[in-house]
């Protein structure tokens, strides 16, 4: 069993955000019920599939869940979801709050079915604010937090998203903080909660934890910004055949690394003296070092600085990475069969556990592959369920709601 065998998740997330929170809840052993409109998450349909509706994105942000079909419009459908809520746990959602209470699904409708569910939204901005009812999606967050302009300032003047949905992914991960925190508190008092995780400070934290600085001082002592992560240079190394990615950090480092490639010399000259003095000097030394490495081939400064014990990697590519030997060794991206897509990479759980590993308990599910199993868990008769289904309030799939094993 899982660490959170016997809860239940009631998932009214779509795109990312969400869905990445609410996977690793189900990897956990928690029973996710993935809520979908009749059109499915939009992020079914982002990158190829063989089936059309299994986009990769799609499949590692869903798996360990069961979906159901509701049209949250449909009066009928409302009242599905209130049904669930009963019994729920959690329900998480990442639509704007009003979006929530239009449906008649806000905290009070919810709470009122069910006074010790854990209600929580993830969103753009605090409710408090004056930026409350827009609209945020990772890019928006990124550039408010100011990460394009971080990037503008280390590179070519162009600012820029990083290449990933680091946003989303940053505050679904404190959305499983929050949730996880919120159960410890239930257990202790048996009272349920609302609890907000804005989008747009979640970030900012994250940014300016690195980069306050000065600013953290009233009045300031800088502009902020933390010089080693703005340099210019602070880039993988070329060397003679390739790149590498290594990392001169502490005395000792740097002491070793300049005297294997006989650059003693460096260690008279004060800019470097000091960790502090590096700090401060990070340009002059990344420009040091990245003369250096075209010297040898890639292999050779690995045998060297593994014998030197200077922190290093490889610098890998999206193809690379799934060829990784320590990857492979750990069994990282296990090959597992499902029923719509065929053969398909996974990625395992990263933590590993000593008595309650979490594990996924099914890959990602088909639209409304479990809606009549998962309303009949909840005391929905057949003829019920049959009712719901002609009028269009839920759907099942017609594949039925078998569970793709792993």
């Amino acid at each position: 069993m899982g660490p959170l065998d016997g809860v239940r998740i009631l998932d009214l997330t779509t795109v990312l955000m969400g869905p990445y929170a609410t996977t690793i809840l189900g990897d956990m052993g928690a029973d996710v019920v993935k809520v979908e409109s009749p059109q499915g998450d939009i992020i079914r349909q982002v990158g190829p599939s063989r089936s059309g509706e299994m986009g990769g994105m799609f499949l590692h942000a869903n798996r360990s869940k069961r979906s159901i079909v509701v049209d949250l419009k449909h009066p009928d459908g409302r009242a599905v979801v209130l049904r669930l809520a009963e019994t729920a746990d959690i329900l998480i959602y990442n639509v704007r709050p009003q979006a929530m209470a239009r449906l008649g699904l806000g905290y009070e409708a919810v709470s009122a079915a069910n006074p010790g569910i854990i209600y929580a939204g993830a969103f753009g901005y605090g409710q408090d604010g004056p930026y409350a009812a827009r609209p945020a999606y990772d890019d928006l967050m990124q550039g408010a937090a100011g990460i394009p302009a971080l990037l503008a300032a280390t590179g070519d003047g162009t600012p820029r998203y990083v290449p990933i949905n680091i946003a989303d992914r940053m505050v679904g991960l404190h959305a499983v903080n929050a949730v996880l925190a919120a159960l410890r508190f239930r257990d202790r008092t048996g009272r349920g909660q609302r609890i907000d995780i804005p989008m747009f400070e979640t970030v900012v934290s994250l940014v300016m934890g690195d980069h306050m600085g000065g600013l953290s001082y009233a009045p300031p002592l800088d502009q902020g910004g933390y010089a080693r992560l703005l340099a210019r240079s602070r880039r993988p190394y070329r060397t003679a055949d390739g790149h590498l990615c290594v990392l001169l950090y502490t005395d000792r480092h740097w002491r070793c690394f300049l005297e294997a490639v006989g650059r003693a010399d460096l260690l008279d000259d004060p800019r470097f003296a000091t960790h502090a003095s590096r700090i401060g000097h990070i340009e002059a030394l990344y420009e040091a070092v990245a003369g250096i490495f075209p010297e040898r081939t890639t292999a050779d400064w690995q045998a060297l600085l593994a014998r030197l014990d200077v922190p290093y990697t490889p610098m890998h590519t999206l193809e690379s990475i799934v060829e990784d030997e320590h990857l492979r060794a750990v069994g990282f991206f296990p090959v597992v069969e499902h029923p719509a897509e065929g053969a398909v990479r996974s990625m395992r759980v990263p933590s590993r556990w000593s008595e309650s590993q979490p594990e996924p308990s099914r890959l990602a599910p088909l639209l409304g592959q479990h809606t009549r199993e998962v309303l009949a868990e909840h005391g929905l008769s057949a003829e019920r369920i049959d009712h719901l289904i002609e009028t269009g309030a839920v759907v099942q799939h017609a594949g039925g709601s078998e569970k793709p094993e792993l």
